[in-house]
């Protein structure tokens, strides 16, 4: 397939229109926060057949690929074509004609959300209390009830002492297990600014009597004026009682009429993913992990409610696609519905009734976490010659992993070399095609299509470690750690800010604060929220 090309003017006349497209930046992390076109997905070219079949559903989508001078896009290209993927565009010249057309690009990380967290902040007036004031009033025993609505990954890792695990879905479910008073203060916090905002407003949407305030700048200002975090902290709430359903249907009720949230029946959602492949369709499953593996509706992607208000740049790369959101009920689909709503999603429905309705209605569930194989990996598998764990002769060994778990550990005298740029790093290894290549990863999946790639290339001799670095580990065979030889930009992993110290803590932070005084968006991403929905304030 020969995609079409798409100038940085025709593409900014595309992103002003309401008609179903995506925009995928092909580049790996650290290179997409460095500079990308506003609300561009990021999707590096080594997951492409892996994710982009649930983030574009439907094969006739205009989709449009990005990278820094349109080369790395040309290469991916073919790839949506053997996908079936029929309206494909490369940008003339990525992210540098872009530029020079005097387009904006932005910084950082799903940075949509955050400038909408920064706009919930000012046109709401979220209350905030500073790390100092709150660590005081710790000191001096105050009545207080503390929640980290971060993941449970990011609390365990740094939390406030004393904090309780909620993430942000889940407070209007959990949050009544935890106060047992109407003048208890409830102290919201996450890693820096978006979900500290997002979760005091959804408690105080929720119409509680209690004092409700964000910590500002959360972990990350803690740590900056001198305080210690509790690490390792495994507070979880209590299971939620039934009064604490009954107030979350109850609240819920409410809030989808406020906000005109369509609730859906199982039918309807049933027959909305059977035309999938016409319109692009996605559904999440909001609940904690535990209660998705436990049972999901076939099909459904797990991204708990917090988190895909938090990173709607990373799941959702058709705006105009269908969105229905399911839980146990419709209490957490329906609080986070509204948060999608306000940040200018045009059609976020809840399925009624959620998981337990699906059930009712005769249809099967799915337990654990799917985790389906790439597009045409079957096929790689079928050409590609495999290499059991033992004597490598004197083959070149060439690493794809990611580049943190290839520097964990890697079969010895390994090169590493980023699968999206396999074809323009190569030679590096191995100039001459006649050399026998040895392609491995972690488990031999993307290694797979990597040594299929380089057949394709004309390394006939290419073959790939049959079961990966794990196969070989199982093998009793040396394993080295360590930077080894790097082929390639690092460019795939993105360090937090608190991982790289303090200055780089208050960079991240001022440029959060800032986000919504630069204009990135020509859009206004909050609409007025309803006079009466807010909580009685």
């Amino acid at each position: 397939m020969t995609p079409g090309a798409i100038s940085p003017d025709q593409l900014a006349a595309l992103l002003e229109q309401p008609a179903p497209h995506a925009l995928l930046d092909v580049r790996e992390r650290a290179a997409f926060e460095r500079g990308h076109i506003y609300r561009a997905t990021p999707l590096p070219r080594r997951l492409l057949e892996l994710r982009l079949p649930g983030l574009v559903t439907a094969p006739a989508t205009l989709i449009v690929l990005c990278d820094g001078d349109g080369s790395l896009s040309a290469l991916a290209a073919p790839t949506l074509g053997e996908m079936g993927y029929t309206e494909v565009f490369v940008l003339t010249g990525g992210l540098d004609a872009w530029r020079s057309a005097g387009r904006p690009v932005v910084q950082g990380l799903n940075v949509p959300s955050k400038v909408f967290g920064e706009r919930v902040l000012h046109e709401f007036k979220t209350p905030e209390i500073s790390p100092l004031d709150l660590s005081a009033r710790i000191a001096e025993g105050r009545d207080m009830v503390i929640v980290d609505t971060r993941t449970p990954e990011e609390y365990a890792r740094g939390c406030l002492p004393g904090a309780f695990s909620m993430p942000g879905g889940e407070l209007v479910l959990r949050i009544g297990e935890l106060v047992a008073r109407p003048d208890q203060t409830i102290v919201v916090h996450c890693g820096g600014r978006t979900r500290s905002y997002l979760g005091a407003e959804s408690l105080r949407r929720m119409g509680l009597p209690n004092p409700i305030v964000a910590v500002k700048n959360g972990t990350m200002g803690w740590q900056l004026d001198g305080l210690e975090l509790e690490r390792g902290a495994s507070r979880w709430p209590p299971a939620p009682s039934e009064k604490s359903r009954a107030r979350a249907v109850e609240i819920a009720t409410r809030v989808a009429g406020e906000d005109g949230t369509p609730l859906v029946s199982p039918d309807a959602v049933a027959e909305r993913w059977s035309r999938r492949d016409r319109e692009n369709v996605t559904l999440f499953d909001v609940r904690t992990r535990e209660e998705y593996e436990a049972g999901h509706v076939p099909g459904s992607v797990w991204v708990p409610g917090g988190q895909a208000v938090q990173a709607t740049d990373d799941n959702m790369a058709v705006r105009a696609g269908w969105l229905v959101l399911i839980c146990d009920g419709y209490g957490r689909a329906i609080m986070t519905a509204g948060w999608l709503k306000r940040m200018g999603f045009p059609h976020v429905a809840v399925m009624e009734g959620g998981v337990p309705a699906w059930e009712r209605s005769g249809r099967p569930l799915e337990t654990g976490e799917p985790v389906p194989a790439p597009f045409g990996f079957e096929a790689a598998r079928r050409v590609v010659e495999t290499l059991p764990p033992g004597p490598l002769g004197d083959a070149v060994v060439v690493s794809v992993d990611p580049s943190d778990v290839y520097q964990r550990g890697h079969l010895p005298g390994a090169r590493w070399i980023g699968r999206g740029r396999l074809e323009l790093c190569i030679g590096r290894a191995a100039a001459d095609t006649r050399q026998s290549v040895l392609v491995t990863c972690a488990d031999g999946v993307q290694s797979t299509l990597a040594a299929a790639t380089l057949r394709r290339m004309g390394y006939a001799a290419a073959r790939v470690l049959d079961g990966g670095l794990a196969a070989w580990k199982a093998a009793g065979l040396e394993v080295q750690a360590g930077p080894g030889t790097m082929l390639d930009e690092p460019d795939d992993v993105v360090q937090k800010p608190y991982e790289r110290g303090r200055a780089a803590m208050e960079a991240y932070l001022r440029w959060e604060e800032a986000l919504d005084q630069r204009g990135v968006s020509p859009h206004a991403l909050l609409p007025e929220r309803p006079a009466d929905s807010r909580g009685g304030r």
